[in-house]
């Protein structure tokens, strides 16, 4: 995107991509996003440019990808005539991590259902969920 001329301090931009200041410094000593320019009393002012580089940047936080991840993207992102090939490549390596910690957290699901179910009341001596936690047990409910 072209600025338009429109600048934002670290606080204006935290606000206007919902990132944390100390984040945004965080994503700049990376080099993910570009350093900032500085006003003569010394405050970094960013342009519509590095606000849309960190919107990318947080769009691919939430979905998951690794700071690295977000590297390779950033780069690919930049080299607009390249084939999109490794972005697809990316995307669906993350789509496969992301279906394994489903699979995973489905496997937790069952296992938290089954200890919860062992559960007669009546008091922590007798408790066949702490038993099925400790060292000596797990697994044997």
């Amino acid at each position: 995107m072209v600025s338009t001329g429109k600048h934002y301090t670290v606080g204006q931009l935290a606000k206007a991509t919902g990132t944390k200041a100390v984040t945004i410094r965080y994503y700049e000593r990376l080099g993910l996003l570009p350093s900032a320019g500085r006003t003569a009393a010394g405050y970094r002012l960013y342009t519509e440019v590095e606000r849309d580089r960190l919107l990318f940047i947080r769009r691919s936080r939430i979905l998951g990808f690794s700071l690295d991840d977000v590297r390779e993207l950033l780069s690919l992102a930049d080299e607009r005539e390249t084939s999109c090939a490794a972005v697809d490549a990316k995307v669906e390596e993350q789509l496969e991590q992301v279906r394994m910690r489903i699979r995973d957290l489905h496997a937790l699901e069952a296992e938290l259902e089954r200890l919860s179910v062992c559960c007669a009341g009546g008091v922590i001596d007798d408790c066949r969920i702490i038993e099925a936690l400790s060292a000596e047990s797990a697994g044997r409910v």
